[in-house]
């Protein structure tokens, strides 16, 4: 089976006041399809730039990646904008939801990115809403939403183009402990369908929700554990 995400020796290096920082050093790993992975570390250790390389945001100073299979490693900034907007299900601490639209208008915001927006796309999107509990909440603008409320909508969103993965970018970090439950729950249900999760978070309770950790330190691998048995989702009607 292909796998979601892979990472061949990739090495990350920046240029910062005219010395070399490796932010990366050789980092290899793979992500099978249907995986749910929390990326973990101290500031410094390369979580951001690994989630740059993910997110397509980035490119690699050595080394291959691969999402789905295909080569993003050398592609034009074009094409990796093409990737993201297609490929990539992007779910952010700030929610980053578009404050003069509506709740079905944020979730349609990738397909406005590719130019499309058929009859069926539409169709897709209110099945998500309904999906994250938001089918009353259609026309509201995210001003007039719970923080958990827009979380949902920037999960529905993530899922429109059937991405490769999500992409989770310390999904819970604005949250309160309930609300974080719920959209840990959530996230957890997508996951129980086949969805492909990566997430990166600092909050060891969060991380403990997924099936498998990476730890980073200096810009490589600590640890890469899959765990016998991840904190149990209660059975979701996603």
């Amino acid at each position: 089976m292909t796998p979601a995400a892979a990472f061949h020796q990739v090495t990350k290096e920046y240029v910062m006041d005219s010395e070399i920082v490796r932010a990366l050093r050789g980092v290899s790993v793979e992500v099978p399809e249907g995986d749910y992975v929390a990326i973990m570390g101290a500031s410094g250790s390369g979580k951001s730039t690994l989630l740059n390389l993910l997110g397509c945001l980035d490119r690699p100073t050595a080394g291959t990646i691969y999402l789905g299979g295909e080569d993003v490693s050398r592609m034009t900034d074009d094409q990796l904008s093409e990737i993201r907007a297609s490929r990539i299900g992007f779910v952010f601490q700030s929610y980053n939801l578009i404050p003069q639209l509506t709740v079905q208008e944020n979730i349609e915001v990738p397909l406005y990115y590719q130019k499309r927006l058929t009859t069926k796309d539409r169709s897709r999107s209110l099945e998500l809403a309904d999906m994250v509990g938001l089918s009353d909440r259609l026309k509201h603008r995210p001003t007039q939403l719970s923080g958990g409320q827009q979380q949902r909508v920037a999960i529905a969103r993530s899922l429109v183009n059937d991405p490769y993965f999500i992409l989770a970018d310390e999904p819970t970090g604005n949250l309160d402990s309930a609300t974080t439950r719920e959209i840990l729950e959530l996230l957890g249900g997508l996951n129980q369908q086949g969805k492909t999760i990566i997430m990166v978070t600092h909050e060891p309770d969060v991380g403990a929700r997924a099936k498998r950790i990476i730890r980073l330190k200096d810009g490589t691998i600590l640890s890469d554990e899959r765990k016998e048995e991840a904190i149990p989702n209660p059975k979701s009607e996603i």
